[in-house]
This record gives structure tokens, sequence and C-alpha cells, in this order.
């Protein structure tokens, strides 16, 4: 129970920050739904999926080789090789990306805007060389410097895009006046540029960690990390397919090129909300792979892993009835001309419950060292999402783009369960999922039946929903006390 405790410790220190400081940036969606046309937000969104696929590419792997490697070898000298790799790969990214900018702006079809390439490109290399030093935080169970250094990139991003798309514009049409570092004629890119100062500020708390390359380089010991590392970064790109490509490909795919646009700014502002739980799963990502890694020599590890699968779905589920019964307060997110495609979002919702089991349920892969076995079921996540996209997509629009990504994290979660069970068997509450799942459905449906009755006035409606969120959390706690119990004997005994 105490291990349970430390890891709902970390993931509270890391999801508080990491929610906190989303949060604030959770806000600048009704800015930018607001300025931004539904084109213009869906070419951010674009070439953010580009910025996220490529990030795989230039960390290739480091982060979670760095983890494994740390537990059993000279963790100082493992990070200075890891971080000299990713500086390594970085440099030669922004080499040929800068060199060659205005062809592949010119290639993908933005050769007016070459500036969308080198902006990009800033914020790839300068993220990549914080990857490592943030790796070093979290396996020294620093989730405190790690959080304030998180927030302080998030809230100098927040700043200046109110002061780039707000104050800014403000100030012109009122005053005249042009303030400094404004440009008004920059539009979107005004994004990126705030989010490239971003990164650059947030190297600078980092310089301590980052001094740690001066340890040099072990090629011997690179070697053993390549070879661990490589088949995550076939995992992390596939991975990056499912969760991204709809977004890169959906102007490719559609007939209409500027029509796909705009719904490429709808699918990405109602992906929007789902954050409460992308949120959750980030924070507990952040706790749980380097605590997997530590108790992977306890006796207790298995029922310790089953037991913390309770606890995730039964957040997970409650945070999708909180987003979907009172989705009528959660839409004021977005500007009202993005709202048609809020049909997507329990569908998208579910789809990334998938994605967390997955996670939890796929770490067996990486204890006992068979990452490419991870990577073949990332494979075969991303076929799922490119063979559905280009199906769908032409057929279904943005739609198609959910659906897609909801039957890849389903499969992707069906086989590592089964696969998992085959090579690293815990003893996950099958009964207990279902019966948090089967209480979800019946939930959300009964409230959605009543929301197209218009049975009860809003007062009354909204504290009967209110009154099944609260029936779902007693159910958890009377569920996962009994568990808790259990625990607490088997240690007594």
């Amino acid at each position: 129970m105490s291990n349970l405790k430390k890891l709902a410790g970390q993931t509270a220190v890391y999801g508080l920050s990491t929610i906190a400081g989303r949060f604030l940036n959770y806000l600048l969606v009704p800015i930018y739904t607001r300025v931004f046309s539904q084109v213009e937000y869906g070419i951010n969104s674009e070439f953010y999926a580009y910025i996220s696929f490529f990030n795989i590419i230039i960390t290739h792997g480091m982060e979670t080789a760095f983890f494994r490697y740390a537990e059993k070898e000279n963790s100082k000298q493992v990070f200075a090789n890891s971080l000299i790799s990713v500086l390594g790969v970085s440099s030669i990214f922004a080499l040929i990306f800068i060199g060659f900018g205005s062809q592949i702006a010119n290639f993908i079809g933005y050769g007016d805007h070459p500036e969308y390439i080198y902006y990009s490109v800033g914020i790839l290399c300068f993220d990549s060389l914080c990857a490592i030093p943030f790796a070093l935080l979290r396996q020294q169970n620093k989730p405190l410097r790690f959080a304030l250094i998180k927030n302080l990139n998030i809230l100098v991003n927040i700043l200046l895009n109110i002061y780039f798309l707000v104050i800014g514009p403000y100030v012109q049409s009122k005053h005249g006046i042009i303030l400094p570092l404004y440009y008004p004629e920059l539009g979107i890119s005004n994004v990126f540029l705030a989010n490239l100062i971003a990164s650059l500020v947030t190297l600078i708390p980092l310089m301590k960690e980052l001094s740690g390359i001066t340890l040099g380089f072990d090629y011997a010991q690179w070697q053993g990390m390549i070879k661990y590392a490589i088949p995550m970064v076939w995992v992390g790109l596939a991975g990056m397919v499912n969760e991204t490509l709809s977004r890169a490909i959906l102007r490719y795919v559609w007939p209409d090129p500027e029509q796909a646009k705009a719904m490429n700014g709808i699918f990405s502002a109602n992906y929007k909300l789902s954050i409460i739980i992308t949120l959750f799963i980030q924070a507990y990502k952040f706790a749980a792979e380097p605590f997997f890694f530590a108790h992977s020599k306890t006796t207790e590890k298995r029922d310790l892993y089953a037991n913390v699968m309770n606890y995730f779905l039964w957040i997970c589920l409650f945070v999708f009835l909180l987003v979907m019964l009172f989705l009528d307060y959660f839409k004021l997110f977005i500007d009202e001309k993005f709202r048609e495609g809020l049909t997507i979002v329990p569908i998208l919702l579910f789809a990334n419950i998938f994605l967390g089991v997955y996670y939890n349920v796929s770490i067996w892969y990486k204890l006992t060292d068979q990452t490419k076995k991870g990577s073949i079921i990332s494979a075969i996540g991303a076929v799922i999402t490119i063979g559905l996209n280009l199906l769908w997509i032409p057929k279904f629009g943005y739609v198609g783009c959910a659906w897609a990504t909801f039957v890849c994290y389903f499969t992707m979660m069906v086989i590592g369960y089964l696969w998992g069970q085959k090579y690293y068997p815990v003893p996950y509450n099958l009964q207990r999922a279902l019966l948090y799942l089967i209480t979800t459905l019946a939930f959300y449906f009964l409230a959605t039946l009543l929301d197209s009755h218009a049975v009860l006035p809003t007062l009354f409606n909204n504290l009967f929903k209110g009154g099944l969120l609260g029936l779902f959390i007693l159910l958890g706690y009377f569920q996962e006390r009994k568990s808790a119990h259990s625990i607490l004997g088997s240690n007594e005994n």
C-alpha cells in the first residue's frame, strides 16, 4: 500500500503541476478558436502534428534507455551518453531542415510561409535538449523541480501568446501603436514564435543538468543503449502516427484541401475537450514509468501493477462521465464555429482511455527487455490508423479520424494485454474493469436520454448528473477499499 501511496503522491505532484500548467495552456484554446479561423487553427494543428512526430526521431528512445540503464550502470555516464546522442541527432536534423527549409515548405504546400518550417525546427531542437534533463529529474525523484521548470515553459508560452494575440492587436487597434516584438503580419506564426522563446527560456534553469555532458561519451555503453532504444523509436513513431497522423494527412486525403484545413481545425479543437483525461494520463505516465522500473524486482510487483490498473481505470472513467455529463459547459471553451464537431468527443475520450490502459498492460515488454515486441504492437496500430484514415476520411471527414483513433487504441490495448499475459502475467481484475465500464455507459446513456427528452429543468438535471458522479465515486471507493484491505492483510501475514 505504501508503494501505491508513493505512486499516487508522485502522480499528484506531476499531475497538479501538469494540470495547473496545462489548464492555463488550455485557456489558450478559447483565444485560438476566437482569434483564428477554422483554416488557420487547422494549419496550426497540422504543424504541431509534424513537431510531435519528428520529436520522436530526435530523442530516438533515449529517455526510456536512460531509465533502463540508469538502474544497473553508472547513471551519470548513462545520462551523458543520452544527452550527447540527442544533441548529435538534433544538430543533423537542424542542418538539413534549415538548409532546405524553402524547398520543404514548397513540397508540403506552404511555399509562401517557409517560416513555419524554421520556427518548428527551432522548437524541436530546443525541446529535445530539454528531454533528457527532464528524464534525469524524474529518475532522481525530483518532481517539484521538474514541475517548476515545466511550468516555467508553459507560463512563458501563455504570456507571450496573450501578448501577441490579444494585447498587441488591442493596443494597435485602439491606439495605433505597435508594441515591441509584436509583428501583426506574422499571423499564426506568433504562436510558433511564443513557443520557440519559451523553449529557449526553459534551457536556462536546466543548465545544472546539462553540465553532465562534460563527462564525455562512452561508446561501448552507448551501443547497448541504442540497441535497446531503437525499437522504442519505432514504438514512438508508430504511436505518433496513431496520435497525429489524421491531422497531418487530412489535407491530402479530403478532396478539397482548403475545406480539409477547416475540418482539421474543428477536429483539433474538439480533441481539446478530452484534455482532462490526457492531462491525467500524461501526469500518470511521468510517475508510472520510473515507478514500474523501480519495483520490478520486488516480490509483490505483479499484484501491485494489477491494483494500480484498478485505480487508473476508475479515475479515467470518472473523468469521462464528468466531461460527457457536463459537456454543455465544457464546450464553452471552444468558439461556436467549432462546436459542430462535438459528436466526436465521447469517441476520443474513450480512445484516450484505451491508450492509457495500454500504457499499463504493455509495461511488460520494457521490464523484460522485449522492446521489439512493443514496436510490433505499435506498428499494428499504425497500420490500422493509416488504413482506416485513408478509408474513412474521404467518406466521413474528421469523424472518420476519430473512429480510426478509437479502433487503433482499442486494438493495441487488447493485443498488449493478451501478449503481456503470455510473457509477463499480471492478475488484472477484468471483472472489476467490466463493472466500472458497464456502470459508466449506463450512467452516460441515462443522462443522454434525459437530455434528449428534456425531462428535468436544468438545475435538477445538473443535480441528477452530479448524483450519478457521486454514485460512481462511491462504487470505486468501496471496490478499491476492499483491494487496499486485501493488500494490507497480505502484508501483515
